[in-house]
């Protein structure tokens, strides 16, 4: 946004520190009501006049052994990490091949390179966003669109609010969501007719810290 570009959000809620800025127009949408979605993105769509790119960031994490999981939190899950972000590509993506130009940007995840333990259901909803990016990264090359996917290891973020780990404190023990944007924003700025595929991004040390949030609470009091 300090670049002089107009960024619309669009999320449930949103942080007073963006919501302040001048330049960004939050669209409060709940992207896990699926039937809502294409007649509100048709809508943003509309009321966008010029399109330079569109960046898929949404999502959250449930972990635990499959059997753990219910039929709706499965479904919940994948609604989210990947139905959701399908349909916001498919109102917007056509805008872009029109224009022959723009990026479209997805956040995957470190668990889009691996599967882990009690990662399956995350795993799977991460390994078919990056599957997504790379399919779309051959069918909009000959349009002049630019498709790539960010995946970054564990991020210092309130994602981990609820979930009993989280990434160790130290500076290089996690990542940070500069680290993200900066990963971003070099695909967006590289040179007309080349385009950056993928990013890897991790801390320098995996370090994960284990116990539920009450209990890190009261270890840090």
């Amino acid at each position: 946004m300090t670049e002089g570009f107009r960024v619309t959000g669009i999320g449930r809620h949103f942080d007073s520190a963006l919501t302040e800025h001048s330049n960004f127009d939050p669209l409060v949408v709940d992207l896990s009501l699926l039937d809502q979605l294409p007649e509100q993105f048709k809508q943003l769509r509309a009321n966008t006049p010029a399109l330079e790119g569109v960046i898929c960031c949404a999502g959250y994490g449930r972990f635990g052994s499959l059997e753990q999981f219910s039929q709706q939190q499965i479904r919940s899950l994948i609604d989210l990490n990947l139905t959701s972000q399908i349909l916001l590509v498919r109102e917007f993506l056509p805008v872009l091949k029109r224009q022959e130009y723009g990026n479209l940007v997805i956040i995957g995840s470190e668990a889009a390179l691996s599967g882990g333990r009690n990662g399956a259901i995350y795993s799977a909803s991460k390994f078919a966003l990056r599957g997504f990016a790379q399919s779309l990264r051959k069918e909009c090359a000959a349009s002049g669109v630019r498709v790539g996917i960010v995946n970054p290891g564990m991020v210092a973020t309130d994602f981990f609010q609820e979930l009993d780990f989280r990434p160790g404190s130290s500076q290089d023990q996690h990542l940070t969501t500069h680290d993200v944007a900066d990963a971003v924003w070099l695909m967006l700025n590289a040179r007309q007719g080349a385009a950056i595929d993928e990013i890897n991004l991790s801390p320098q040390k995996r370090v994960i810290e284990f116990g539920k949030p009450e209990q890190r609470k009261k270890e840090r009091e």
